[in-house]
């Protein structure tokens, strides 16, 4: 069995923080910016590393396991919703 890691990022500074990870982490595990990830020779397997921060879709795309909240929408729309 996998594991799975869910991040929560509150508040402008936790956002902001947590844009950053998570940028980094599909930078390190090679994933595009549309969830693609060209290297990965074990689609619909979920013991792989990555999926521990990604959780992956039928289609192959991988999607951050993480919550961002924030009462100020403002900050989601610049940093998450417009990169």
């Amino acid at each position: 069995m996998g594991r799975e890691l869910l991040s929560i990022h509150i508040g402008q500074a936790g956002l902001s923080v947590g844009d950053s990870v998570w940028e980094l982490y599909a930078l390190e595990h090679g994933i595009t910016p549309d969830g693609q990830m060209p290297s990965d020779d074990s689609v619909g397997v979920e013991d792989s590393g990555f999926n521990t921060f990604f959780s992956e879709t039928s289609t192959g795309k991988h999607m951050p396991r993480a919550v961002f909240v924030d009462l100020e929408p403002t900050v989601a729309d610049e940093k998450i919703r417009h990169g």
